[in-house]
């Protein structure tokens, strides 16, 4: 089983890139994490167009989980309107996706969020937190929190209750 975050957005502050790399290496090869980031469409002030823009990141989102997930793999869009999880409910939701051994792909969009056929064709719709992140958090939390949901499921003591 693999998880895959594709976040919109390449760059990123030295310190989230290093902090999301250091919770992906821990993961156990049994249950790979890898981050995928696409390209963020440019924005002018002339073009408001927020679908089309949204459309053109959609595409390389999709390219992204084909190239990186397997065929009918479970997503997860990651919205400030989606369910809200403990650390604990995540873990059982990790348990039951593992058992399922499909891959899982979070998708995080970007500054306009995500076009809705894309967050339409999701399994599941989470938030992070009711506060707005900004992106570099939003990923390295995830990361983290996926990290975190693991270790509780395996009862390793990086998780303390």
């Amino acid at each position: 089983m693999k998880l895959l975050v594709v976040a919109v957005g390449q760059r990123l502050p030295d310190w989230a890139d290093a902090a999301c790399a250091d919770f992906v290496k821990r993961f156990p090869p049994d249950l790979r994490l890898q981050v995928h980031a696409v390209k963020t469409e440019p924005r002018s002030k002339s073009q408001a167009d927020v679908a089309a823009l949204q459309a053109a990141e959609a595409q390389r989102i999709e390219a992204a989980i084909a190239a990186h997930a397997s065929r009918g793999a479970h997503r997860v869009v990651m919205d400030e309107r989606g369910h809200a999880r403990s650390t604990a409910q995540l873990a059982q939701r990790l348990q039951a996706w593992k058992q399922r051994g499909d891959d899982v792909v979070f998708i995080i969009g970007g500054p306009d969020g995500l076009a809705a056929p894309l967050r339409e064709s999701a399994a599941e719709t989470l938030r992070l937190s009711d506060l707005t992140l900004p992106h570099a958090m939003a990923r390295m939390v995830l990361v983290e929190a996926l990290y975190r949901a693991y270790t509780l499921s395996v009862g390793h003591p990086y998780h303390r209750e």
